[in-house]
């Protein structure tokens, strides 16, 4: 018999049932349901809304159901609908009648609204050990390649030199900023729902505060009816959960691009590649291409996750069953991720002849030369058209800047001096750029140093 069914005269339909039960994925909710259930229990108890016997014989009974599950001894059912359902009935078949007075002052609508907060608390701190991790291996990475040397690249064009370690500091800064959106995730979904019954609250003499504290939450929800329908802590988490994808999916684009024969700054790990079906001499960069891939996955979750909400009248509506396969597949899909990119990133081969090759190309130092003509008294705008005109006379005589005689440069402006080859050596270029948060080792150095311990702070909260 359903819990629910005195107020019906015919059995649910059997593929309604089916179609209804949400028991299929929403059992990964176990613990939080039961460690829910065990706190409310508790203050049943303390309230005197059951006796403290009861309370402890209901405490007992749940904590043995959680140890059987973890165990791997428990079945659930279908037609005990959800993971709440499931837990009750095997509450009541373990401890008797007892059993029934669990769900006192409690409906499934706060607390699947409970149980739900529980988990992404959880998974957004396992979520950040998994960022932490990535941040290290990319601040250690770019403090071993201080002086390896790169051409940086706009619209994909060579635009100026940089360093390697320069390059990889812009995407730990866009990791650390994603954990500060988890922090912020995490603050604003701790927050105890439970007491908001079914939307307008109990007549039970609940304490609210207890359980929230029992729970590790800093306070409860304010309305009830926000309480039991609010998925903004959902949505909230699945928005940072597709910018973190977004930077991963950035970062794994130029590791393809960099492993490839055009490019060949970079060669991948063997453990982290695949081999061709067809073709014997491949060596597919096909972890970074699959982060790239599963990207749009975690983009689908959000779209979905807010198409079930937009239009949906308060309180809770049963669209909202919706919300659980979008949140734990974008858990997995993001947590794979970035557990698969920090080994990926730590063994991959640095070519730094090949890099150093390419920042030595395609006029990167083009800029340096304007600057040097500006910083001789020229207008920038002056220096700027003459610089242009000079790339465009090496570009046909194929040469670079550093290859055209002193004397063709004379022959422009007579400002032109020998100093001028000092001004636009790709070293030169990188190491004169110490403004906080340029490409020179000693400024970069610096920025690793204060990322640690902005890691530190992050990983704290």
């Amino acid at each position: 018999m359903k819990l629910w069914g005195g107020r019906f005269e015919k059995t649910t339909d059997a593929l309604v049932e089916d179609f209804h039960s949400s028991i299929r994925f929403d059992q990964r909710l176990y613990k939080q349901d039961i460690l829910g259930s065990i706190a409310h229990a508790k203050m049943l108890g303390s309230v005197g809304v059951i006796t403290e016997d009861e309370a402890a014989q209901l405490i007992e009974g749940l904590q043995g159901i959680l140890t059987e599950i973890q165990a791997g001894s428990v079945e659930f059912e279908i037609g005990a609908e959800d993971i709440h359902m499931n837990v009750e009935k095997l509450l009541t078949e373990k401890i008797g009648p007892t059993g029934k007075k669990l769900h006192t002052g409690r409906s499934r609508n706060d607390q699947v609204a409970l149980d739900l907060r529980l988990y992404l608390r959880e998974e957004i701190d396992q979520t950040k050990t998994y960022v932490g991790n990535l941040v290290r291996t990319l601040l250690n990475i770019a403090q071993e390649h201080l002086e390896t040397w790169m051409p940086g690249y706009t619209h994909l064009q060579k635009a100026q030199p940089i360093t390697l370690a320069h390059h990889l500091m812009a995407y730990s800064q866009m990791f650390l900023r994603d954990l500060g959106r988890l922090n912020d995730t995490r603050k604003r979904l701790n927050v105890s729902p439970l007491g908001s019954g079914a939307m307008a609250g109990t007549t039970f003499p609940l304490d609210r505060e207890k359980v929230a504290g029992d729970l590790g939450f800093d306070g409860v929800t304010l309305n009830s009816l926000d309480g039991v329908s609010d998925r903004d802590f959902a949505l909230e988490f699945l928005a940072g959960a597709s910018i973190l994808m977004m930077h991963l999916s950035r970062l794994c684009e130029e590791l393809v691009l960099w492993s490839s024969g055009e490019f060949q700054f970079i060669s991948m790990d063997d453990g982290y590649s695949t081999g061709s079906s067809i073709m014997p001499q491949k060596k597919n960069p096909d972890v970074a291409e699959l982060v790239r891939g599963k990207t749009g996955r975690v983009y689908g979750d959000l779209v979905a996750l807010l198409t079930v909400m937009k239009g949906l009248p308060l309180a809770y509506n049963k669209d909202m069953q919706e919300d659980k396969e979008q949140v734990f597949d974008a858990v997995d899909t993001l947590q794979k991720c970035l557990i698969v990119v920090e080994p990926m990133l730590r063994t991959m081969q640095v070519h730094k002849d090949a890099m150093a090759w390419g920042a030595k190309g395609g006029f990167t130092n083009a800029t340096d030369l304007a600057d040097y003509l500006a910083k001789k008294g020229v207008p920038f705008r002056e220096a700027h058209e003459l610089v242009g005109r000079i790339v465009l006379h090496c570009t046909k005589k194929g040469i670079g800047l550093e290859e055209l005689a002193l004397s063709d440069y004379q022959a422009l402006s007579p400002v032109f001096d020998q100093d001028l080859f000092d001004a636009i050596g790709i070293e030169h270029c990188v190491r004169a750029r110490k403004l906080i948060g340029g490409p020179s080792p000693e400024t970069v150095a610096q920025g690793i140093q204060i990322s640690h311990e902005t890691l530190k702070q992050l990983l704290a909260e």
